[in-house]
């Protein structure tokens, strides 16, 4: 049996994005912004939803965690990466190493499940309103978004027990900005080849069965769009999609590139961008699509700052 003189490191060194302090002090302020506005923008979003009676549909049930998962998942990763860019040695521990990657990794599966059930309640509302109630009730809504947090800390608990498995004896450094599942098996100096496969295993079923149905979704969507005569029904009917379609091409778009494209054809500096683009740009971005493209959520809004 091979033996390892170390078989794991106390503590992970991150290279993070520059050594430049200047550089870092200009991306500190930056990611500062974004995240204060993912914050203020999300939670408003949730305020909103739950102070506005017109807002008590499925749609906006959704969206409200929708809301509340871009903030745990932004600040899985942001409150540690700004403090690194403000330190010249960016470390962490093992255990909080591991504990980043699961919850990063649990938050992000939970996104793509939920944008699938958010794309099957617009399949309904749109192709048969007349049974929508029934089929959309609030215990069907809820058994939706249990289902999608379970099965996302479920995926991320079974990553998170195969890399705790991983020796890591050659080195510590991770050429990241966080805990990230492939940039930590990188490293590994034992066989990571089970974690590979377990990579594609559940990323087939947790982002590309999700990214099938809301592709058939919305094939049902257009086709019962185009049998509308009015152009103001269709207008009427397709704007109700719109945002969660913005923010479907975002969130998936992201993922399938960074996650299910060939290793060899990334470099890590493309990965760490990806990541975060999705980590940090996607969760500021969504509650600005949202009542951007959304009158009844802006109405709510105004209502919620008073105005």
């Amino acid at each position: 049996m091979e033996q390892y003189n170390q078989t794991i490191a106390l503590e992970f060194v991150f290279l993070g994005f520059s050594k430049d302090q200047d550089t870092n002090l200009y991306l500190f302020v930056a990611v500062l912004f974004m995240y204060l506005i993912t914050l203020t923008g999300n939670t408003l979003i949730i305020v909103a939803i739950h102070i506005d009676p017109r807002l008590s549909t499925p749609m906006y049930f959704f969206l409200s965690y929708l809301s509340f998962l871009d903030i745990c998942y932004t600040t899985s990763v942001v409150p540690q990466l700004l403090i690194h860019f403000l330190t010249s040695y960016k470390t962490i521990s093992y255990n909080r190493c591991m504990a980043q990657l699961y919850l990063s990794f649990a938050f992000g599966s939970i996104e793509f499940i939920l944008l699938a059930a958010m794309a099957y309640d617009r399949y309904v509302a749109v192709c048969h309103p007349l049974h929508y109630k029934v089929i959309m009730s609030r215990t069907v809504c809820m058994q939706l978004v249990l289902a999608s947090w379970t099965a996302g800390f479920l995926n991320a608990l079974l990553h998170t027990v195969f890399t705790v498995r991983l020796h890591f004896c050659s080195s510590n450094i991770i050429n990241h900005f966080a805990c990230e599942v492939l940039a930590v098996i990188k490293i590994a100096c034992s066989d990571t080849s089970v974690n590979e496969i377990l990579f594609l295993v559940t990323g087939s079923i947790v982002l590309v069965i999700p990214c099938i149905v809301v592709t058939l979704s919305y094939v049902y969507i257009i086709r019962a769009i185009l049998r509308i005569q009015s152009s103001g029904g269709r207008q009427r009917a397709f704007s109700t999609c719109t945002s969660h379609l913005t923010v479907v091409a975002l969130c998936y778009g992201t993922a399938i590139f960074a996650y299910m494209s060939p290793r060899s054809n990334t470099s890590p500096n493309q990965d760490k961008m990806l990541a975060f683009f999705y980590a940090v740009v996607t969760p500021m971005l969504n509650p600005i699509i949202y009542s951007l493209r959304n009158k009844e959520v802006k109405g709510a809004l105004a209502k919620a700052r008073g105005e």
